[in-house]
């Protein structure tokens, strides 16, 4: 979509003065202009919220996972950030700036509004931004000049994309900012390729940190794939489906969820705040401590989960062990719409990882599960693969015909 400034600018003073929604922007800023309205977000004021002390601030990045390869971000895009008169930032899963590095003549610029270290920059504090809406929308994004809901900052320009661990939770998003450059389609690429060396290199690290074996032996304390389990110093303890959907989607919103958001993501139809604060009150008389006390609900501490372990061997290129850790559809008896996307999601990314494989041993595994049964793909893929005449390529030759069949028929 072509992004003129100035029809840009008149889109987004139309929508401050009608709340209608904006024609001919990009779809994603209109979007976040919405979310920024409705967050009660002040245009002409950013409240990018208080700063730490530096004491605090670098005590909690110096144990952020993005520390160990913040030199892989300074060789690839900070070194470089001051010869192009641009600003690079570095912020945590829920949009507070860790390291904010680069040319210094920009940084006195973003200072003035607020772009510092140990400010949080999501979109419910300070309206559209690249680190911001790139946390709301869980993807890389560009916002340009005016797209900026804040008039402040709409002197500038910035990219950013979401950082991802090896489980694939996000964990930070880096930035770039600053003037015209900052606004070009290279700078955008640059964001992506660096995001992707910057999570290669922490799949790196887990690996070598203990790669394979050490995973299969990683303790897990909470089990979703199969019979729902809560592990602790005391052994193995069953959950409620109930409790386990809400352990499970809290251990993947790290910042926190509302009673609003969790009764949208608890159930398909109408569910009353009051309906669930009266549930995590009965977890937590289950959990204790590991519930933290607080608003929006939010655990005590990280909480491991299986599904993490298939995570962690797909980025790692491991599709057998992620296989072997795939026990299970991720709490197949739940209609939560929370977790039915995180199920969907975590087996799309399983059989992707067995399709681009190749390999007939690992097809084979996906065939014979409850995922892999009907899937005329991986089926066809297991023909091709195993040795002519095998015992895997026979029932892949049945299955191929039985489901034609049903296709054609």
């Amino acid at each position: 979509m072509r992004r003129d400034p100035r029809s840009v600018r008149a889109a987004y003073e139309r929508f401050l003065g009608t709340g209608e929604a904006p024609g001919g922007v990009d779809p994603v800023v209109a979007e976040s202009w919405r979310r920024s309205l409705h967050s009660g977000v002040d245009p002409d004021t950013p409240r990018p919220g208080v700063s730490l002390a530096s004491g605090e601030l670098a005590a909690y990045r110096a144990g952020h996972p993005v520390a160990a390869v913040m030199p892989v971000v300074r060789e690839l895009v900070v070194d470089g950030a001051a010869d192009d008169g641009l600003v690079v930032a570095v912020s945590d899963e829920a949009g507070r700036l860790l390291w904010v590095e680069g040319d210094r003549r920009l940084r006195r610029v973003v200072d003035r509004v607020g772009f510092v270290e140990g400010t949080v920059w999501r979109e419910d504090r300070v309206g559209t931004n690249a680190p911001g809406t790139a946390l709301a929308t869980r993807r890389a994004v560009q916002v340009i000049g005016a797209e900026h809901f804040s008039r402040p900052v709409q002197e500038l320009s910035c990219a950013a994309a979401p950082i991802r661990d090896p489980a694939g939770r996000v964990v930070g998003v880096l930035d770039v900012t600053g003037r015209r450059a900052a606004a070009s389609h290279v700078v955008l690429s640059l964001v992506r390729a660096t995001v992707a060396t910057v999570e290669r290199e922490l799949a790196a690290r887990a690996v070598g940190a203990g790669g394979r074996a050490a995973a299969d032996q990683a303790p897990v304390d909470l089990q979703v794939l199969g019979r729902p389990l809560l592990r602790t110093g005391d052994g193995p303890r069953p959950l409620s489906l109930r409790h386990a959907e809400i352990l499970l989607l809290l251990a993947e919103h790290p910042r926190g969820l509302g009673a609003e958001e969790l009764a949208v993501l608890l159930h398909p139809g109408a569910l009353s705040d009051v309906t669930v604060r009266a549930e995590v009150s009965r977890l937590r008389r289950v959990v204790g401590p590991l519930l933290a006390d607080s608003r929006p609900y939010r655990l005590g501490r990280p909480l491991r989960t299986d599904a993490g372990l298939v995570r962690s061997a797909l980025a790692a290129g491991d599709v057998h062990g992620a296989l072997d850790a795939y026990a299970a559809p991720l709490l197949g008896r739940s209609v939560a719409p929370g977790v039915e996307r995180l199920r969907a999601e975590l087996a799309a990314e399983v059989r992707a990882a067995v399709l681009a494989s190749g390999d007939p041993a690992a097809l084979d595994t996906w065939v014979r599960g409850i995922d892999g049964t009907d899937d005329h793909a991986a089926w066809v893929r297991l023909l091709a693969a195993a040795p002519h005449g095998s015992p895997q390529a026979i029932r892949a030759l049945a299955h191929v015909t039985l489901l034609d069949a049903d296709l054609g028929g």
